[in-house]
């Protein structure tokens, strides 16, 4: 209780600073830029982050959208030859109170070595803990009246049952940090840390983070990120949709900020993503700190003599799902990525020991570019298509399905889905309602209603996509198509996904529900 006491306090004020720049961008339609009041950090080339441990040097391959609720995914994580593993708390997991508490405990079995037939911790892959991000709240744990931040949950129960273990295996304390948007929020963490490894009389600097740079504004302030969490980073990372459904966050509203069709335009090699990739990769190498990609999405088919297999495995090496070159991102100088299928953890590992030396690229300078504000705001060509706009809408409510079932992520056409992905299609589709965008295909425009009619003409691919047998599971798809309409229809953006679902009553009965055993009422959303 005294942790969550002190930092509260702090919390607020910094999450209220966060209300207010996007106030500030909204009223002035001013651009984002690098801080003139921090220059002096970027322009001293003296400072470095602290030294990693000895298991932190190579992170060619994690696991990625791990749910630490998922027992037997887990057990076959620890059992792999991966670098460490994303004990996902955040995108890729539902955040219902069974899940939580049923995932740090098998977080718990992990470290004390309490799973039969799995490696201690100090020969599985490294745990690398992602609580959730601050917009999320926990409903079920209060003090002074308020419910209290979702990644304090996590964190201060986390560090208070496996901390002093992990560090005398050599295999952390050691976390993924969300939606970091600034450095203040960075600073912030850092308080949190050092406030931490006093109270649990840990070693000052033992925790290690790396951050996952999932907001445009949060691409402007890298090194003050790294900079404020000196003592304890472990680098930053980047991921394509979640940052790209950002410009969406922050500068929706405007035309010039339409994002186009990312089925089709939106991959890494268009300008502002890799300007984005390329600087962060400069910033972190630097600054002595590694720099991590984002996550193979393909699923690999599980006859692997089949042709398929075959192709999807030659496309996944050369290109993930989003059209953008793992090889691109090793030739880029990043230190590691993710995948989610267990099955590529070994051709990844192929391609770093091909393409790179070394355990990482941290010689790899970057000194050849030189990123602008311009080169990390400029929107790709491009349209909106009809796939596209029905791509979106079947992801966006298969992802509220999910989680009205206790998940966090899902599987779509051979990939797999999670908030990042959901966050990035209703926020297109918000958006070209918004502008009133037409198709390429007919030159239709994208009104209220001609997604709710096409989201009424996918029932059925929707039904066979998630195997819906029983009238409760056609009752909670309508559920999800309701609610996604009602999302992607709100005259304000909703900032995030999985913030609106977490404050929402159809959710928190489904939650309800969900843990007190099948019923044969389901919620309605409002509308």
């Amino acid at each position: 209780m005294s942790f969550y006491l002190e930092i509260f306090s702090h919390f607020y004020k910094v999450l209220n600073l966060r209300v207010l720049r996007k106030v500030q961008l909204d009223l002035t339609g001013e651009l984002p830029g690098f801080l003139q009041d921090t220059a002096h950090i970027r322009n001293d080339p003296s400072w470095r982050v602290n030294p990693v441990p000895d298991r932190l040097h190579c992170r060619h391959v994690d696991i990625g959208d791990l749910s630490p609720c998922n027992t037997q995914r887990l057990i076959m994580g620890l059992k792999s030859t991966a670098q460490g593993l994303q004990v996902d708390f955040d995108d890729g997991n539902c955040p219902t109170y069974h899940n939580q508490i049923k995932g740090i405990y098998n977080v718990y079995l992990a470290v004390h070595n309490q799973f039969q037939d799995v490696p201690p911790i100090s020969q599985a892959p490294v745990l690398m803990l992602r609580p959730r991000a601050w917009n999320m709240v926990e409903h079920n744990m209060m003090v002074n009246g308020r419910e209290v931040p979702g990644p304090l949950f996590d964190f201060g129960l986390l560090m208070f049952h496996n901390a002093k273990l992990l560090l005398q295996n050599q295999s952390g304390p050691f976390f993924y940090l969300s939606k970091v948007e600034s450095y203040m929020e960075a600073r912030l963490w850092s308080q949190i840390f050092f406030w931490t490894e006093k109270k649990l009389g840990l070693p000052a600097g033992c925790i290690k983070a790396t951050v996952l740079i999932e907001c445009v504004l949060a691409s402007f302030e890298m090194e003050e990120i790294l900079y404020e969490l000196k003592e304890h980073s472990a680098g930053l990372n980047c991921g394509i949709w979640d940052y790209s459904a950002s410009f969406v966050n922050k500068f929706g509203h405007r035309a010039d900020f339409l994002l186009p069709d990312r089925s089709k335009y939106v991959d890494m090699e268009k300008r502002f993503l890799h300007s984005y990739m390329d600087l962060l990769v400069q910033t972190c190498h630097r600054r002595g700190a590694l720099a991590t990609g984002g996550m193979a999405a393909l699923l690999l088919p599980r006859d692997k003599e089949n042709d398929l297999y075959k192709t999807v495995l030659t496309t996944v090496t050369r290109q993930d799902a989003n059209n953008s070159s793992m090889l691109l991102e090793i030739k880029a100088g990043v230190d590691g990525f993710m995948v989610y299928d267990m099955d590529l953890i070994e051709p990844m590992q192929k391609l770093f020991q091909l393409h790179s030396h070394g355990q990482n690229q941290l010689l790899q300078l970057r000194e050849d570019i030189s990123v602008t504000p311009e080169d990390l705001l400029i929107m790709p060509a491009g349209g909106v298509t009809l796939y596209g706009l029905r791509y979106n809408i079947a992801v966006g409510v298969l992802f509220i399905e999910a989680w009205l079932s206790g998940r966090g992520h899902f599987f779509y056409l051979g990939k797999v889905e999670d908030s990042a992905t959901a966050e990035i299609s209703r926020s297109q589709v918000w958006q070209w309602i918004r502008h009133q965008v037409r198709l390429e295909d007919d030159g239709m425009v994208v009104t209220r209603g001609l997604v709710s009619s096409l989201a009424e003409e996918l029932i059925g691919d929707l039904k066979a996509a998630i195997h819906c047998q029983t009238n409760r599971d056609q009752e909670r798809l309508m559920t999800a198509v309701s609610m996604f309409l009602e999302i992607v229809q709100k005259n304000d953006f909703p900032e995030f996904i999985t913030t609106y679902l977490n404050l929402d009553h159809t959710f928190l009965s489904s939650q309800s529900q969900h843990e007190n055993g099948p019923t044969d009422t389901v919620p309605k959303a409002r509308l």
